[in-house]
Order: structure tokens, then C-alpha cells, then sequence
């Protein structure tokens, strides 16, 4: 980090973050905004920006997002979610703290099936349906839920995309972290319901003649289009099997998502400006500038020397290295998006690894994976399900800030790492 333009693309970036952390403009323009900085100062160019796999905007993470909005757009208009959410509090006798027990439960083991944007972007729409239904404010049960997927997506390979860049460098299969991060995951899910119980207790009004009303409905009354609805339960039925069958299919999750999209709006009679209507364009732009910035800082050198002065400071020591890995990358994907963070630390980990090695030296990967994808629930840009939520808040008219996410984010990112250290330690180190 010799040159003038690490040092500008730095501070564009911090200048940019604290933009988004105070609101004093809104986040698509600062992204945006600081996107065009770094474009303009050299910190990056054209093709590390936009064609680059390393530097550039992700498209993988912006298609997969374009394709399942269009299909929860169209499903939308079928009432499933109106269905969803009346079944959902029906089964929970209209008691808020056992609805978001419910949704929460349902998301982090859905996450763990799918990855977590999709998970989030199917589960939103219904806990607002919920909310508005029981008169609740909606922003305790949806960052409950954002908590829940980047959870519930650590357990397994396909669950969060961290995962599967670090699956592919360290050469480790769907069973390893099921085998490895599924049970910490389940522990991690007990314990945020337990800290959603105190966290969001002034939520958890319980309105008799709302609960009243609701447990009278008939949800199948909900249904306005039973042809529509089968045609797209059976679209995100093979949506869902191309995920899970991604390592025999080898489609990666955004061309499935595409092709499920386009076929669904070919066989509907829904039209595809209808479809492209309820994708959350703003959310989407965001992406891209957090991409080009973050990709700036990894061009330059920034993200490069953080990482090799994290390996420089754990001197070859196991337990010295896992803890440091673990804290430093929670600490570092709340700031920047977990998905380039990783993409940057995966070869150095891998350098860490054969330095340490066995039989300590795969502790360390795992170390990483919950590092990212725990520490991207501390706040509202950490990962991409946060960034997702955020966005279809704001749509509804619900909009939760960045300090109001942070406020509950960084005790669940502390409990839920510091577990994860106990974890570690424990299992790989202490009984090895």
C-alpha cells in the first residue's frame, strides 16, 4: 500500500461509509457516488470493475437476486404469502414472540437449503403480511430473520456464499460443513431466539381483537389464482433442486435462478413488465457501487495488506491463529461485504494453513467461514441478505435505518463469535 491511490481509495471509501452510516444522503447515491470516485481516481478501471471475477461487481450474487425477485414478484399476485401468513399465525395462536420464533426457525433452516438471499427474499414478504395483520412493527421480526439466515446459511456449503469460495480453495465438500458447522449452527438459532425474547421485547404486543380477527380467517380464502400458484411452486421447486444439485448440475445459482424466472414468465400469462416491476432495482444498484468499491480497495492493495498483517500477527500459533482469524473477520466483514473479504483472505488462510499444519490446519478455514458469515450480521451492509431486507423495508414503507440494525446486530455478532471461539476451541484444540 505504496501509492497515492490506496490511500485516496481508502479514504473514499471511509467517506462513503460514513455516509451510510449517518443517512445524510441515501445509500444507493453514496454507493453509487463512491463507486464513480474510485472509477475516476484509478483506483480501478473498467474491466477490473465491471468483467473482472476477483475485483469487480459480482454478478453472480446481482443475477441471482434478479432472478428470484422476479419469481417472489410473481408469486406475490397468486396470495401465497397472504396464505402463509395467516396459516403461520394461526399456528402460533397469534402470539407475536412464538410468530417470530416460528419465521425465525423456518428461515435459518431454510438457509441452510438454499442461500440466504433467496431464503430471505421468499420469508419478507410473508413477515409483513404478519405484521400488518397483527398491527406490529415489522423491523424486529425482519432483522430477526436477516440474524436467522446468515445463521442458519453458515451450516452448510450452498447456505451462504463465503461458503462456497471457500469450499472451492480449501477443496472441502457439502458433508465437511455439515459435519463440522451444522451442530454450531443449531446451538448459534437456540441461542438468538433466546436473545430475540429480550432484544425485541417491546415488540411483543399482543393485540386480542387483531388476533381475534386473524384466527377467524380462512387462509385458503387467500388464494386469488390456483393456476398461477402451481405453475410457480412447481418453477421454485426445480429452482430449489438446481441449488441443491448444483455440485452434479454445475449451473451456478444465478443461471438457475434466470432460467426459472424466464420460464416462469413464459408459461405464465403474467407479462414480463409486470414480472421486472417488483424487482428492488435500488437494491441491486447498491450492490454494484459496494462491489466496484470494495474491488477498488482490493486493486490497490488495501484489503491485501490487512489480510497479510492478519497473518503476520498470529506467528504460526494454532489456537493464536484461529482466534485471530475468527475475531479479525468478524470484525472486517461488518465493514465490507463478506463475499469479497473472503474471496481476498481465502489464498492467504490457504498460505496460513500449510504454515500451521496438521492436525490444526483445517480448524483455520472454518474459522474464516464463521468469522464472515457471523460477523455480517453486526451491520446493515455486513452481507448481502441485510443489504436484501433493508431494501424490501424500505419499499413497504418500513424503512430500517443503519444505526437501528447496528444497535441489534453487534450483541448478536458478539454472542454468536464468542460462542463460535468456545467452539473452536473446544472441538479443535483443546480435546485434539
Amino acid at each position: 500500500m505504496n501509492n497515492w491511490q490506496a490511500w485516496a481509495a481508502l479514504a473514499v471509501f471511509a467517506a462513503v461509509y460514513v455516509l451510510i452510516v449517518t443517512e445524510w444522503v441515501h445509500r444507493v447515491a453514496a454507493a453509487l457516488g463512491g463507486a464513480a470516485l474510485m472509477l475516476a481516481i484509478g483506483a480501478t478501471d473498467d474491466e477490473a470493475a465491471f468483467f473482472s471475477t476477483d475485483t469487480g461487481i459480482d454478478w453472480n450474487v446481482v443475477f441471482l437476486l434478479l432472478g428470484m425477485m422476479m419469481i417472489v414478484g410473481v408469486l406475490r399476485r397468486t396470495g401465497v404469502f397472504e396464505y402463509l401468513a395467516i396459516w403461520s399465525v394461526k399456528r402460533a395462536r397469534a402470539r407475536p414472540f412464538r410468530v417470530m420464533a416460528m419465521l425465525v426457525v423456518i428461515t435459518a433452516a431454510t438457509s441452510a437449503l438454499l442461500d440466504n438471499v433467496t431464503t430471505v427474499l421468499l420469508v419478507a414478504p410473508v413477515t409483513l403480511l404478519v405484521c400488518d395483520r397483527l398491527a406490529l412493527k415489522a423491523a424486529p421480526f425482519l432483522i430477526a430473520e436477516v440474524f436467522a439466515s446468515n445463521i442458519g446459511g453458515t451450516a452448510t456449503l450452498v447456505g451462504d456464499p463465503p461458503n462456497i469460495i471457500i469450499a472451492s480453495r480449501a477443496g472441502l465438500s457439502f458433508n465437511d460443513f455439515l459435519v463440522h458447522l451444522a451442530p454450531l449452527a443449531a446451538l448459534l438459532t437456540v441461542v438468538l431466539l433466546a436473545m430475540c425474547r429480550f432484544l425485541f421485547r417491546d415488540a411483543f404486543r399482543f393485540d386480542e381483537d387483531r388476533a381475534a380477527e386473524v384466527m377467524a380467517l380462512d387462509e385458503r380464502e387467500a388464494i386469488r389464482d390456483p393456476r398461477l400458484l402451481t405453475q410457480g411452486l412447481a418453477v421454485l421447486a426445480l429452482v430449489v433442486a438446481g441449488f441443491v444439485l448444483h455440485p452434479v448440475v454445475h449451473y451456478a445459482p444465478s443461471v438457475v435462478a434466470l432460467l426459472g424466472a424466464g420460464l416462469l414468465v413464459a408459461v405464465s400469462k403474467v407479462e414480463a413488465k409486470d414480472a421486472l416491476a417488483d424487482v428492488e432495482w435500488p437494491t441491486l444498484a447498491f450492490f454494484a457501487g459496494l462491489f466496484v468499491m470494495v474491488g477498488a480497495l482490493i486493486e490497490t492493495g488495501v484489503i491485501e495488506t490487512v489480510s497479510k498483517a492478519l497473518a503476520d500477527a498470529t506467528g504460526g500459533n494454532p489456537l493464536g491463529a484461529t482466534m485471530t482469524l475468527l475475531g479479525a473477520s468478524a470484525v472486517l466483514s461488518a465493514i465490507v461485504d463478506n463475499i469479497p473479504y473472503v474471496a481476498t483472505m481465502a489464498p492467504i488462510t490457504a498460505d496460513l494453513v500449510h504454515t500451521v499444519g496438521e492436525p490444526h490446519g483445517q480448524v483455520l478455514w472454518w474459522a474464516l467461514a464463521l468469522g464472515a458469515d457471523l460477523g455480517g450480521n453486526a451491520t446493515a451492509i455486513g452481507a448481502s441478505a441485510n443489504v436484501v431486507v433493508l431494501g424490501i423495508a424500505e419499499r413497504n414503507r418500513q424503512p430500517i435505518s443503519f444505526w437501528t440494525f447496528t444497535r441489534y446486530g453487534i450483541p448478536v455478532t458478539a454472542v454468536t463469535i464468542a460462542i463460535s471461539a468456545a467452539y473452536l476451541w473446544i472441538r479443535y484444540h483443546a480435546l485434539a
